[in-house]
């Protein structure tokens, strides 16, 4: 499926139409300009080795933690869940066990036996998956930069240390609303797991940043100049972001409040209330227009009113970067 990419503009009547085909040449970003996006994307990162998602006893004196990373079983090294579950036939009918798990930079040494290494399986993981959404492109340099804060594996409670990491094109197919007190999200898939849009180089707390793929060089919109935190101010402004299937669209916000490090925004689009009930788990990343020019990324929401949210700065946004 193609990337359409259509701004309906919620302040006016007009709809301005920015589509341009992957046939056509790419555009390059100016001096101080970045090209916004706010595609919705599937995030995948292969962990650095088999973790442990939840509490779980393997003797009668030995508890496995979450985020415990096992490194070892007996003598035989392990990197990938793939390889725990080969190797665990091996152990079926092994009474004593010892596996080597490093918590909290340490290691340390627990004894289990076959049928306890069994039920582990169901706890581990080598690779976690989330949604969020694109904020940039730099095509001068081939990078990009999404999310706007770090991810957090929620079964490690951490982030996660990762060897290798891919985002993609990902189509929302439901909202689940957001009502005072409980965030609402978007419910998407992948729309094609072979096409990379880019590498996670970085997983840092302004967002996820790494190369983006050649195979899409050719992107959707022009550039806009990059606002300095300085020139951000109370008042009307934009954010482009994906509610259905894989169009951007442009929706209205007041920023509110503008702080040195973050500034505080509400949503004034009746049409993106209407579908989502105020902001998302997954609109992470948006980004924010005024008056023209590339202010920032929406980052978090207030959870007692989620017609509320907080955004960063595209400078603050892109030192994450380097």
């Amino acid at each position: 499926m193609g990337w359409s990419r259509q701004f309906k503009l919620a302040v006016s009547l007009s709809v301005l139409f920015l589509f341009m085909p992957f046939t056509t040449d790419a555009a390059f970003a100016k001096d101080g300009s970045l090209i916004p996006m706010g595609q919705s994307i599937g995030i995948k990162m292969e962990l650095s080795g088999v973790y442990i998602t939840n509490d779980i006893m393997i003797s009668k004196d030995n508890w496995l933690k979450a985020g415990d990373l096992i490194g070892q079983v007996d003598n035989v090294a392990i990197s990938t869940l793939h390889e725990f579950e080969k190797k665990s036939t091996s152990w079926r009918d092994k009474k004593e066990i010892v596996l080597h798990v490093i918590r909290n930079g340490d290691e340390s040494q627990f004894q289990a036996d076959g049928e306890a290494m069994k039920r582990l399986i169901p706890f581990l993981k080598d690779r976690t998956e989330g949604t969020g959404t694109l904020t940039y492109v730099d095509p001068d340099n081939g990078t990009y930069g999404a999310l706007g804060h770090q991810i957090i594996d929620s079964a490690l409670k951490s982030p996660p240390s990762f060897k290798s990491g891919s985002i993609y094109l990902s189509e929302i197919d439901q909202i689940k609303k957001s009502v005072p007190g409980i965030p609402g999200y978007k419910i998407s898939t992948i729309v094609d797991g072979d096409d990379v849009l880019g590498s996670i180089r970085i997983n840092g707390i302004y967002g996820i940043f790494g190369a983006w793929s050649s195979d899409y060089k050719k992107v959707l919109a022009e550039p806009l100049q990059i606002m300095q935190p300085a020139e951000v101010e109370v008042g009307p402004a934009e954010i482009y972001t994906t509610i259905k299937g894989v169009e951007v669209e442009a929706f209205s916000i007041r920023i509110t409040e503008v702080e040195h490090d973050q500034f505080h925004f509400i949503l004034t689009d009746q049409k993106l209330l209407a579908a989502t009930g105020g902001i998302l788990q997954g609109m992470s990343g948006s980004p924010v227009i005024q008056n023209g020019k590339f202010a920032g990324a929406v980052t978090h929401m207030f959870v007692d009113d989620p017609k509320k949210g907080a955004g960063l700065y595209l400078e603050k946004m892109r030192s994450g970067e380097k």
